[in-house]
């Protein structure tokens, strides 16, 4: 077997991991067959990765169902991975939990996925409403067509969002989805105008989300807060409002970061 070969085989190893991996977080619980399945590969191997994982303490099966399902050992790695953002999820949660008091709509904590261009959703506050729209904790959204990921980069070096942007795949998901570096451009200079970023039905049918920025002590984007409405319950008369309210709880949280506006970055909390 050449090298190329191995290497080969080992990158199909683990992409059948993590597709088990993800199943079982999908699923909750599957049976050897599905996760079979799902990983596109034979009962045998999949069996075999299984029987790995449990040894490790990563899954178990229960004997009862013969399914397997995930222990708490993934999530105790994840909790671990994140601790150095305790900090973030401290300062973000107490303004958070002022937005979501005065709205009563979906409030979401977002930071960039730098693996693919994503937004990854870290926290939230769901709607008081029955009809809202809800996120879900570890979803990954692009950043074009989001209002936290366009607050996410808006803000960065030029070059770095140049370089960013020239990986972006630029997928449609809704009617006013952005299609184009211009457009993408464009709506990250609006957005460090203003103050904050915005979709309207970008990322879903019917959605409307407004976002600011969240810096640490150093100034740099660490993630953003957005704050998501159905259509047909946000309101233009409030909206200004809204926004100054938005914007000064963001920079309320960049305060507890250690962040100190200069005067061009006052706008984001000024009146």
């Amino acid at each position: 077997m050449t090298n190329t070969e191995h290497k080969s085989d080992n990158v199909a190893a683990v992409l059948k991991v993590f597709a088990v991996l993800e199943s079982l977080v999908d699923d909750r619980r599957a049976s050897l067959a599905e996760l079979a399945s799902r990983a596109m590969t034979s009962k045998a191997t999949a069996h075999r990765l299984l029987n790995t994982m449990v040894d490790l303490g990563y899954v178990e099966r229960d004997e009862d169902t013969d399914r397997y399902a995930l222990t708490l050992k993934l999530f105790s790695l994840g909790a671990r991975s994140i601790q150095d953002r305790s900090d973030l999820l401290w300062a973000a949660d107490r303004v958070m939990a002022k937005l979501s008091r005065l709205t009563g709509e979906s409030i979401n904590l977002g930071i960039l996925d730098n693996i693919d261009e994503r937004v990854v959703y870290t926290h939230k506050y769901d709607s008081h409403y029955n009809l809202s729209m809800q996120s879900v904790l570890g979803k990954r959204n692009p950043l074009h067509s989001t209002s936290l990921g366009k607050a996410l980069l808006a803000w960065r070096d030029p070059s770095e969002i140049e370089e960013r942007m020239s990986r972006m795949a630029f997928e449609v998901s809704a009617p006013n989805t952005i299609r184009t570096p211009d457009q993408l451009r464009e709506s990250l200079r609006r957005a460090r105008e203003l103050g904050y970023a915005e979709e309207i039905e970008e990322s879903e049918a019917g959605v409307r989300c407004l976002a600011v920025p969240i810096f640490d002590h150093l100034g740099r984007t660490i993630a953003a807060m957005s704050i998501a409405f159905p259509l047909f319950r946000f309101s233009e008369e409030k909206k200004p409002a809204l926004v100054q309210t938005l914007k000064d709880l963001g920079l309320e949280a960049s305060m507890s970061l250690g962040f100190t506006p200069n005067i061009r970055d006052r706008k984001l909390g000024s009146r």
